[in-house]
């Protein structure tokens, strides 16, 4: 019934009383809100505390919610600055979790699902699972603020103006991040780029 209405439909008609509408909004957001989250703290379990608390303030901040705004600028802004007052909170930092589904596809593995045992590993094999754990460790050591922007636009496609409208700062700001952010991961993956090469 829901299939092909808007987001910000829905959640008009759910300000009306119409439950359906948000159970599609979670169904639909749910698993790529996830990931962002999981990405960006790193902690499986935090994550899905993150995730909770997420939705529950859609609920309660629903009535407030303008149609002029797109839900998941709304959404995405909710869930950033859930995930920057936990990073602020923690006093060490923690990789990413290599058990994060690498994109936001329902047919999605994680990294562990490339990552292959040590008894099965070819050069190979072993040259993925070294890009990989320091493809993770170099986004974990991304700033916070290029960390976020980053995420939001590798992982989830966002054009750099709704980036910039879920983080506050100018368009022109969140490129600037972008810049940094991929000169710091490519400065980091550097020096596996002749290995990948060379192996069989």
């Amino acid at each position: 019934m829901f299939k092909e209405t808007a987001d910000e439909d829905l959640m008009v008609m759910y300000q009306k009383g119409e439950v359906r509408a948000f159970e599609v909004l979670l169904s639909r957001h749910r698993k790529p809100v996830y990931n962002f989250i999981l990405r960006f703290v790193g902690d499986k379990e935090t994550a899905e505390d993150l995730l909770q608390e997420a939705f529950m303030r859609v609920i309660k901040g629903a009535e407030a919610y303008k149609r002029q705004a797109k839900f998941t600028t709304w959404l995405y802004t909710i869930a950033r600055n859930l995930c920057v007052d936990q990073t602020r909170r923690r006093k060490h930092r923690k990789h990413a979790s290599l058990d994060a589904p690498m994109d936001s596809s329902e047919e999605s593995g994680t990294l562990m699902d490339v990552i292959p045992g040590n008894e099965m590993a070819s050069d190979r094999k072993s040259v993925n699972k070294q890009l990989h754990e320091t493809m993770q460790q170099a986004i974990a050591s991304l700033s916070e603020e290029q960390r976020e922007v980053f995420l939001m636009r590798e992982f989830l496609d966002m054009p750099f103006k709704q980036i910039a409208d879920v983080v506050g700062v100018p368009e022109n700001t969140v490129k600037s991040r972008m810049r940094y952010a991929l000169e710091k991961l490519r400065l980091e993956l550097d020096e596996y780029k002749d290995l990948a090469k060379a192996a069989p």
